[in-house]
C-alpha cells in the first residue's frame, strides 16, 4: 500500500488536538477526515472507508470503547486510541476491546508518525495474505521462526525454548507491533487459570527474552508497565 493512499480518519473533539494531527497527516503526506463525534464517525467510516483509525475516547455522544467495539464486528483496521486518559485501566480497557495502540495527550508529532508507520507496516502484511509475507516463516530482525516445525533460530543458531515460552513468543510474533495485554496472554496461554497472577507470565517472558535477545542484536519484547507486552517490528537481517 503506498503511503499516499492511506486514508486516515481523525476522531477528536477537541479543535486544537484536532488541528495538530490534521497538521501531522498533511506533513506526511495522507489523506484524512475528521469527525467530533461518534455518530459523525461513523457516518465517515461509511463513506470514506479508512485504512487507519485515531480516535479520541472521551466524545460528546458516546464513548471510544463502544466505537472500537462497534467497529470489531465488521472490521480489522488499526485503530490507535489517542486519549488523555493515561490509567492502566483505560489502556487495558482499550486494547482489550480491540484498540491495536495508545498514545497518550500530549504526544510528539513524530511519535504519532512513528505509530501510523507501524500500523502502515501491519496492513501491508496482512494485504500480501496473512500477517507475515510468508506463512510458514516469520522473519524480524535476526530472529526466525518455522511455525510449522515450531523451530526458533536466532543469527541462524537454534534456540530451544519450553512449550511454554514457544507460545508466548508465537502470540506475540503472529500479532507484531500490537500491544497484547497480560490478560489476552494468560486467557491464552493458561485458559484464564492464572488471570489474578501475572507472576507466571512476567518469569516466562524474563526466560524468553534471555534466550532470543541475549545473543542477538535486537530487543525484541517491550514492555507497557501495567498492560502487557509488544513485540517490537525491525528490518530483516539475512
Amino acid at each position: 500500500m503506498n503511503m499516499e493512499k492511506n486514508k486516515i480518519l481523525i476522531v477528536e473533539d477537541d479543535p486544537e488536538i484536532a488541528r495538530l494531527i490534521a497538521m501531522t497527516l498533511r506533513s506526511g503526506n495522507y489523506l484524512f477526515e475528521h469527525a467530533a463525534d461518534g455518530r459523525t464517525a461513523f457516518n465517515l467510516f461509511s463513506i470514506f472507508k479508512p485504512d487507519i483509525l485515531l480516535l479520541d475516547l472521551m466524545l460528546p455522544d458516546m464513548d471510544g470503547i463502544d466505537i472500537i467495539k462497534k467497529i470489531r464486528q465488521t472490521s480489522k483496521l488499526p485503530i490507535i486510541i489517542i486519549s488523555a486518559r493515561e490509567e492502566d485501566y483505560d489502556k487495558v480497557l482499550a486494547l482489550d476491546a480491540g484498540a491495536d495502540d495508545y498514545l497518550v495527550k500530549p504526544f510528539s508529532v513524530q511519535e504519532l508518525l512513528a505509530r501510523i508507520r507501524v500500523a502502515i507496516r501491519r496492513i501491508g502484511y496482512e494485504e500480501q495474505g496473512g500477517k507475515y509475507p510468508v506463512e510458514k516463516y516469520y522473519y524480524n530482525g535476526d530472529l526466525k521462526i518455522n511455525f510449522l516445525s515450531q523451530e526458533v533460530l536466532v543469527k541462524k543458531q537454534e534456540v530451544h525454548l519450553t512449550p511454554t515460552e514457544y507460545k508466548v513468543l508465537y502470540l506475540l510474533a503472529k500479532n507484531t507491533s500490537r500491544v497484547l495485554t497480560h490478560s489476552y496472554l494468560l486467557k491464552k496461554i493458561w485458559g484464564g487459570e492464572l488471570m489474578e497472577d501475572n507472576s507466571s507470565l512476567r518469569v516466562t517472558i524474563a526466560t524468553l527474552r534471555r534466550k532470543i535477545e541475549s545473543s542477538g542484536n535486537f530487543r525484541y519484547i517491550k514492555t507497557h508497565i501495567g498492560v502487557g507486552y509488544q513485540m517490537l517490528r525491525y528490518e530483516n537481517v539475512d
